[in-house]
């Protein structure tokens, strides 16, 4: 039995008074969503006696248990025009989609702008008018709450922003002392740097909350190549040998860039309308958000089930040997993939900087040698510590270059593997795939191209560098 059950996850506990507030009102157990569909709080109403299987559905547990919604939930719910709605909207149950009671969609706006819903289960005949009415007028004080935490998350994200992109000196010293005001006891202890990149969108509201990631202390945004950007993430943690807080919000920002991705702006119809258009009701123009797919009943893939299955402190030193087969082919015209670095743990905030560099560099790496990711942590990618820190043009060095031309991409590859098995002839024609005497064959045409004797220590080791650099 769970009585009263609460999540508080605000300190004050005011949105949850405020969740509870409305229960007592509507006779119903509320939930409070932010608008991405990220759980704040519920509240457990006593008339039946106990929240159990019986008073919920595959869609609600889920959110509740995970703390957030699939897009595909978030498509289907947002087809009946709640993003636009200044009044209650009801919502027929719909058990071919994991949605076997009605609902009740209560708008929190501030300003005229959505923040959040609130969530009620509702069977026939569910709340009258009047309860609704009633229920209504405590959601602009939540509106509020929300409004003020999006003030203060925008102020922490600018203070974040100035310490990892001011020269060092009294810029970065300034910058650093406004993050220390804005944080309070926050900024005390040991914390690690998150990188996420390249983030699939520029748009502000597709910005995580901190809220929804565990542990998370301040979130910004950052250049990342030419055109696109990465999410830069502070991360709380309790002792230098777990990492678990860093690798769990690690993998909530990855699959958060993964419902980013598959949502499309302008808006676009839910796959499954449904009875949509007769339940709309709505208020000012707004434009809505998107997501692909239709409700997923099933259990999705969870941060936790990731951060369980990774190592609590990842193995320093060179990673394992490259793939065998055939040269990994260059990304297509569509999307890469998105993937997180995270650094070392740190001690305060003078070294965020540092911290930055070093979840920046396992970010890169894991988009240069997938098998590092999608979580590099900045102690297991090897080589790549030293890597990331050479200039863009190492690869050209007049030696390497001509074997990085196209035409000869299976002998880059072919010399790489090499290199990988450290100069082992049986074991690198084994994870190629081919006779020994073709090998020979390739690793004497990449030394007629290169002029490189493959003999020689110092060769090997200019040619190595040169292909391992050419993927950054």
């Amino acid at each position: 039995m769970m009585e009263n059950a609460r999540v508080t996850s605000d300190p004050k506990g005011e949105y949850q008074e405020l969740v509870d507030e409305i229960s007592e009102l509507l006779g119903a157990p509320a939930t409070l969503e932010n608008r991405d569909f990220e759980l704040i709080a519920f509240g457990a109403y006593d008339s039946e006696g106990e929240l159990d299987a019986s008073a919920l559905d595959p869609v609600r547990a889920r959110s509740i248990l995970t703390r957030r919604s699939t897009s595909a939930v978030r498509t289907w719910f947002e087809g009946f025009g709640i993003a636009r709605a200044t009044a209650p909207v009801r919502i027929p149950p719909t058990p071919e989609a994991g949605v076997h009671r009605g609902r009740v969609c209560l708008p929190v706006r501030h300003r005229g702008v959505v923040l959040g819903y609130v969530w009620l289960l509702s069977d026939d005949p569910g709340p009258t008018d009047q309860q609704l009415s009633a229920a209504m007028e405590v959601t602009p004080r939540i509106g509020a709450l929300l409004a003020d935490e999006a003030r203060a998350g925008a102020d922490l994200s600018r203070e974040l922003r100035a310490v990892l992109t001011a020269e060092s000196g009294w810029q970065r010293d300034m910058a650093l002392a406004e993050l220390h005001t804005e944080l309070g006891a926050r900024g005390e202890g040991l914390h690690t740097m998150v990188c996420v990149a390249p983030w699939p969108s520029s748009h502000p509201d597709d910005a995580p909350s901190v809220r929804t990631i565990p542990s998370a202390t301040a979130v910004c945004a950052l250049p990342w190549g030419p055109t696109a950007q990465s999410l830069a993430l502070l991360v709380r943690l309790r002792s230098p040998e777990v990492l678990t807080p860093a690798t769990t919000a690690a993998a909530r920002l990855l699959e958060r860039a993964e419902g980013v991705r598959g949502s499309g702006r302008p808006r676009s119809s839910p796959a499954e309308p449904g009875p949509a258009a007769a339940h709309q009701q709505t208020g000012e123009a707004e434009p809505g958000r998107a997501a692909e797919g239709e409700v997923d009943t099933g259990r999705a893939a969870q941060p936790s089930d990731q951060a369980r299955s990774a190592p609590r402190t990842p193995p320093p030193g060179r990673p394992r040997a490259a793939g065998a087969g055939q040269p990994p082919e260059p990304h297509g015209p569509g999307p890469g993939p998105v993937v997180a670095g995270i650094a070392a743990p740190h001690s305060g905030l003078a070294d965020l900087a540092t911290a930055w560099q070093e979840a920046s560099a396992a970010a890169r790496a894991a988009l240069a040698e997938p098998r590092l990711g999608p979580v590099a942590h900045w102690s297991s990618i090897g080589p790549y510590r030293l890597l990331t820190t050479l200039p863009p043009t190492a690869s050209h060095d007049p030696a390497v270059r001509p074997l990085l031309a196209p035409t000869h991409r299976e002998l880059a590859h072919t010399a790489e593997v090499f290199l990988d098995c450290a100069g082992q002839a049986g074991r690198t024609a084994a994870e190629l795939g081919i006779h020994r005497q073709t090998l020979y064959y390739r690793l004497s045409r990449v030394e007629q191209l290169t002029g490189l004797d493959l003999a020689d220590g110092e060769d090997r080791l200019l040619l190595h560098m040169g292909l391992k650099a050419r993927r950054l």
